[in-house]
């Protein structure tokens, strides 16, 4: 059901901002910045890269990999029924505050992290993750709300490049910390890498005020029932079974189950194929995820414009194409300018598969629902699984084979399976109605 708004365009710029807030969680904490300080800190004196975390002795990357899965397991479990929860109340925006404000304050939190309270920064790391992966359901949720059918690719697509432009904006002024710290009159050491943690954090909060201020608070006007657990089991267990009933619904979501394992383990993994199998330096692999995050602003824009001219299913086919070939490719890659080559392929196609996988999803959903975040928490489960399974998948191949290049290999298949699900799919122009499938 779309929502009356008297002020639209304004609507939907603020919901567009949320893009800009969060995304320098995922490239400052996720892909670059902190993995590095964090890897630099629980090094023992002897150079070791054993720690002890509540007395468990383990590797220190295995560990930080093992807090990663676990927080998107957790949403993956608790997601569906906070996302009931919060249709049956109509309070979509307070509970995207709830996970947009753990997040922020975890980041600012990172800044006391040293190395010597390693369980504290586990814990901020993983309350970090949780409230990034958790206030997206609620963020997505409100775009079949505040717009037309036909405005979902385009505006999925700037929400995406907002994000990518905002999060290279503070990056690069993070980077310019670490590397001249003088010039901020800062002193040498980790004072600067723990500063870009806590900026993250501030500029997370700060500009989620927007979308804050000017989305829909309880569009629907549901009351808040007292027994809300319930309501919101009740809620996701009526939404799963209008989800079982519409095929192509079901489809698309296995088909973007398997193309998701592939993107989202290059996406995490990228920089770490980059180090391990052609030594590239550090320099070299921050630049490398700079040019994916500025493709990527092209890659949203092209393939919105793909689809309005062939339809979402082909724009998608497209790329899920080029990732196969991206897949197949990485096999053969030993050169620097090789690598920087097939990170330009990804990047026009990351932001692409990203943005309109979203305003696809949003068009199978039925248009007289007001459970929208119900149904988007399928989305984001399958998307989080695919996380935990492709990256655990890629660890494990490379363990058997003692290559990442193989992993790199195999990622294909998930790509392929993916198109097959995905040649199934019929993609409605209209919104399905409640008992179409």
């Amino acid at each position: 059901m779309k929502l009356r708004l008297s002020n639209k365009s304004k609507v939907q710029g603020a919901w567009a901002m949320y893009d800009w807030a969060n995304s320098v969680y995922s490239l400052v904490i996720t892909s670059t910045i902190f993995p590095v300080y964090y890897n630099s800190v629980t090094k023992g004196i002897d150079g070791s890269d054993r720690v002890s975390f509540f007395g468990w002795e383990v590797v220190n990357t295995v560990l930080y990999s093992y807090s990663i899965s676990f927080s998107y397991l957790v949403i993956a479990i608790f997601s569906p029924l906070l996302c009931g929860m919060a249709d049956a109340s109509g309070r979509k925006l307070l509970f995207m505050k709830l996970f947009a404000y753990l997040g922020s304050i975890a980041c600012i939190g990172l800044f006391f992290f040293d190395g010597s309270n390693l369980e504290f920064g586990i814990l901020c790391s993983v309350l970090a993750s949780i409230g990034y992966a958790g206030s997206i359901v609620f963020y997505n949720a409100y775009l079949p709300e505040i717009a037309e059918e036909s405005e979902y690719d385009f505006l999925s697509a700037r929400g995406f490049a907002l994000g990518y432009v905002g999060s290279v904006i503070l990056l690069v002024l993070n980077l310019l910390m670490i590397q001249f710290p003088d010039w901020f009159g800062l002193p040498e050491g980790s004072l600067a890498a723990r500063l870009s943690f806590l900026i993250t954090g501030i500029w997370w909060a700060g500009f989620s005020q927007i979308p804050f201020k000017y989305l829909p608070k309880n569009p629907f006007k549901k009351k808040i029932h007292r027994a809300l657990i319930l309501k919101g089991y009740q809620e996701i267990r009526k939404v799963y079974a209008e989800v079982k009933e519409k095929s192509m619904m079901k489809r698309f979501l296995y088909s973007f189950f398997f193309y998701s394992m592939g993107v989202q383990t290059v996406m995490y993994l990228a920089a770490s194929f980059g180090d391990k199998e052609l030594k590239m330096p550090g320099d070299q692999l921050i630049l490398t995820i700079l040019i994916i995050q500025f493709v990527a602003i092209i890659g949203s824009y092209l393939f919105a414009f793909v689809s309005k001219k062939f339809g979402n299913k082909i724009s998608l086919m497209i790329m899920v194409f080029i990732w196969i070939g991206i897949c197949g490719s990485a096999y053969y890659v030993y050169e620097v300018l090789q690598f920087y080559a097939l990170a330009f392929v990804v990047g026009m196609v990351m932001g692409g598969i990203q943005s309109l996988s979203r305003s696809t999803f949003s068009k199978l959903i039925p248009e007289e629902t007001t459970d929208h975040a119900s149904y988007f928490s399928f989305f984001d489960v399958t998307e989080k699984l695919a996380i935990v399974i492709g990256t655990f998948t890629y660890g494990a191949i490379e363990q058997l084979t003692g290559s990442m290049r193989n992993s790199a290999l195999f990622l294909g298949v998930f790509f392929i399976v993916g198109l097959g699900f995905l040649i199934l799919v019929t993609i409605p122009k209209t919104a399905l109605s409640p008992k179409s499938n």
